[in-house]
């Protein structure tokens, strides 16, 4: 057993020995579980995929005379800010539109910019137009506000994503005899295509199943800069279905992170648009996987042939909430280029870039390589199948009645 203390003196000092989760692969082969445990400290993951429930807030300072821009209206480059905090608190939204965008009214519509778009221009030091307005009060008397705000001129700007990184997800296809346009991006009719969404093996959830290091607090890459483990994130059900390896074979845990856009780049916060869908942003996300036992590093050695996701039909089973699925198939059944479903070879696609997962784990590992990342202890742990906690699948609490 090892502690997080004792891997921090180490990476202090310039002895421990960090590896990505695709190093660790070949290095559990080449020397098993117990001789790699003892070697290797730290395990770093990554992953760069389209994330909703992203967004950002910020304040941003107060104007003469001053503005209460909670109550009324407010727009950042046309697009629609939530103000509903405070007098010049602001949250922005990744699936924020312009009032002006016609959404699918022609259908499928563009998408061309929104709330991402904002987001990955703010952080790239571009000025940004502020249009607000306001009912007045005594002590804000100001009823109307437009002006140029730029990140290096505000007070806080802070990423705050509600859910990222979600352990494993759908492989989507359609059954229906037309093209629909969905989150998981366009998919033709009559099993025209399978896309997927996951970085697979590098995935940092998939490398720690049972959530035994994440936790509120863990220290991560984020956006390009340094972030935290702020929750669990939305929709986090550790309850599933999953393999003897402990791989959840359905969309499971998710993290809730947050951490400071002035460190961040426009490299790794894309504004994203999907179309005949809506506006999301890119986010990239590594987290790295301290070595504290053998099981943990047993987890840290998946690989895609390890990790499977169900295959379901999003012209009718998916929007309908229908448990069905099609099938189930590996992420490495995935990335040769085609899976079968009901007999029909399927071309497959990602809406995820393994590449720049690779990238992320490879920079996470030369921050700790340096000495300027330390690992943090969470304060706890997420919540996983042995907390207690029973978290009910969405199927089973509809909000209609």
């Amino acid at each position: 057993m090892k502690t997080i203390d004792e891997i921090n003196e180490k990476i202090k000092q310039g002895k421990a020995l960090v590896v990505t989760a695709e190093e660790i692969i070949d290095l559990v082969k080449e020397k098993g579980v117990k001789k790699a445990t003892q070697e290797v400290d730290v395990v770093t993951t990554g992953t760069f995929g389209p994330m909703c429930s992203s967004g950002a807030y910020f304040n941003i300072g107060h104007s003469k005379p001053r503005i209460k821009l909670g109550g009324g209206r407010t727009y950042l480059n046309d697009v629609l800010a939530y103000p509903g905090l405070a007098a010049v608190d602001l949250f922005l939204g990744a699936n924020a539109l312009p009032d002006d965008d016609p959404r699918n009214r022609v259908h499928p519509g563009e998408f061309n910019y929104g709330g991402g778009n904002v987001i990955e221009e703010l952080v790239a030091g571009k000025d940004i137009r502020l249009t607000a307005t306001a009912y007045g009060t005594d002590c804000y008397p100001r009823k109307k506000l437009e002006t140029w705000i730029n990140i290096k001129d505000l007070n806080e700007v802070v990423l705050f994503n509600i859910r990222n990184a979600y352990q494993n997800y759908n492989v989507a296809v359609n059954l229906s005899d037309k093209t629909i346009y969905t989150y998981m991006g366009v998919l033709k009719p009559h099993l025209g295509n399978a896309n997927y969404c996951s970085a697979g093996q590098l995935s940092p959830l998939q490398n720690d199943p049972h959530y035994k290091t994440i936790g509120i607090g863990t220290k991560i890459f984020l956006g390009g800069g340094v972030g935290y483990v702020a929750w669990q994130g939305t929709q986090h059900n550790p309850n599933v279905l999953r393999s003897e390896n402990g791989v959840p074979k359905r969309g499971a845990g998710t993290l809730a992170v947050i951490g400071d856009l002035k460190q961040m780049s426009p490299k790794w916060l894309v504004g994203t648009s999907m179309f005949g869908y809506g506006c999301t942003i890119t986010v990239g996300v590594g987290v790295p996987i301290p070595i504290l036992s053998e099981e943990i590093l047993r987890y840290t050695a998946v690989t895609d042939d390890d990790i499977w996701a169900p295959i379901v039909d999003y012209s009718d089973a998916y929007p309908n909430q229908k448990p069905d699925i099609l099938g189930e198939v590996s992420y490495a059944q995935l990335k040769s280029g085609s899976i079968a479903v009901q007999g029909k070879k399927v071309p497959t696609g990602s809406l995820s870039s393994y590449l720049r997962a690779v990238e992320i784990a490879n920079i996470l590992k030369e921050w700790i390589l340096s000495g300027q990342f330390l690992l943090t202890e969470p304060v706890a742990l997420l919540p996983g199948v042995e907390s207690g906690v029973t978290f009910k699948p969405l199927k089973e609490r509809p909000l209609e009645t």
